[in-house]
């Protein structure tokens, strides 16, 4: 009786030679229930400077960090924008650049009694005015970016998980904002 298990071992291991060495036959990522994988849900995108990930962020007045969140590099700012918009209450101004000149989330700032200050973009055929004055002001959150990226690790991303790096952005934003 042994002798015939140890004979179908053998048959079983030529055949599964024959399907060309994988362990199972089919393919595709686990069924265990862990959800979709890859690089696009740990924040990591393809661009032409290679993967990058970006860090948006909401600061007060004094250019302190007040909500942060990691989209992939080639994500739309404005995707962004509505997670940080979403787990803040309405600033009653935003300053923005360029990127998030849209009518979407300029009627969404105006339903809630916000004032956007975006410069239009430049291929927009029917401009609209916007506050130069206070828009002078967004070199806070640019400043904010130059402290965070003082910090080897927020300036070149060594994490693979995406909650590891957001970890490493957070304590990096808690010394900036005690240090401001």
């Amino acid at each position: 009786m042994a002798r015939d298990l140890l004979c179908a071992h053998r048959v079983d291991r030529g055949l599964r030679r024959k399907r060309g060495r994988r362990q199972h036959s089919r393919q595709g990522a686990s069924v265990r229930g862990r959800g979709k994988r890859g690089a696009f849900s740990q924040a990591i995108g393809r661009s032409r400077g290679g993967r990058t990930t970006k860090i948006h962020a909401l600061t007060d007045a004094k250019g302190r960090p007040i909500a942060l969140t990691l989209t992939p590099g080639n994500a739309h700012d404005l995707d962004g924008a509505f997670d940080l918009l979403a787990i803040v209450p309405t600033p009653r101004r935003l300053i923005a650049d360029r990127a998030y000149d849209a009518r979407r989330l300029r009627d969404w700032l105006g339903e809630r009694g916000a004032e956007a200050v975006i410069p239009p973009n430049p291929t927009r055929k029917h401009p609209h005015a916007y506050d130069a004055k206070a828009y002078k002001s967004r070199n806070l959150i640019e400043r904010m970016f130059c402290r965070l990226k003082d910090f080897r690790r927020i300036d070149t991303r060594y994490d693979k998980l995406a909650r590891n790096f957001l970890s490493g952005v957070l304590i990096a934003a808690a010394t900036v904002w005690w240090c401001n």
